[in-house]
């Protein structure tokens, strides 16, 4: 997997990585969503670049970041294009399986109120959401990477074979704007198993910040069984 990028590159401003812009403030919070490999077919992302690049090439040609009117926009289309299409559980669903899904909640879970604050998180069968905001010196990049460095390899010793890559290389992050666009944005997350037809209630999918939190859960990650050690004895780096 591609290193992050350096940090002083990565605390603030627009940039490009791949086929998706990034817009970063320092303090900011983030909605990101990382998935699996092959999960979105060559013609799905054609059609991604296309929607997107009237926006692009206007904050491109003025020099700026995206407004906050072209984030949302933006945002709009991929949770109701490309989220709606991940939520039909196309391709490898690997994160389907109970041990897998345990080792990325550990992992997410394993630096939370030291590298970052998680407010929100949930696992789907071929992608992960979540809502973090990175404490200085830690970058989101930096948060990301380490995450699906180790979540990629370890995952590859519950399977018992080798899957590569395991995470698509780039991944979807949107700054939250304020206090009640934090807010939607966590809704959306711990509602993503509802609306994808897998439980009732979000405190009902055992892989999400809302069943943890509730009262009967253990300390720390509940009552589903999170790993901070896999198998191969590592911890996120």
């Amino acid at each position: 997997m591609k290193s992050p990028d350096k940090p002083g590159s990565l605390t603030s401003g627009f940039h490009f990585r791949g086929v998706l812009p990034h817009l970063k403030r320092e303090g900011g919070t983030y909605f990101i969503t990382f998935r699996l490999a092959g999960t979105l077919p060559s013609m799905v992302l054609l059609q991604f670049r296309q929607e997107r690049e009237r926006i692009l090439q206007s904050a491109i040609a003025a020099n700026r970041p995206l407004t906050w009117h072209e984030q949302e926009a933006l945002f709009r289309w991929y949770s109701s294009r490309v989220d709606n299409y991940l939520d039909e559980g196309r391709g490898k669903c690997y994160l389907g399986h109970k041990a897998c899904a345990d080792l990325v909640a550990g992992a997410l879970c394993h630096f939370d109120h030291q590298r970052y604050q998680l407010s929100a998180w949930v696992i789907m069968p071929n992608h992960v959401h979540a809502v973090v905001r990175p404490n200085p010196p830690n970058t989101l990049s930096q948060i990301l990477h380490s995450w699906k460095s180790y979540t990629g390899h370890e995952i590859q010793n519950v399977l018992n074979k080798r899957v590569a890559p395991f995470w698509q290389q780039e991944s979807y992050d949107h700054l939250a704007r304020d206090d009640d666009d934090l807010h939607r944005l966590c809704q959306y997350v711990i509602w993503n198993p509802v609306s994808a037809g897998l439980c009732a209630l979000p405190q009902d999918w055992p892989w999400s910040s809302a069943h943890v939190a509730q009262p009967s859960s253990a300390a720390g990650v509940g009552t589903v069984s999170v790993p901070t050690r896999s198998s191969g004895g590592g911890t996120p780096p």
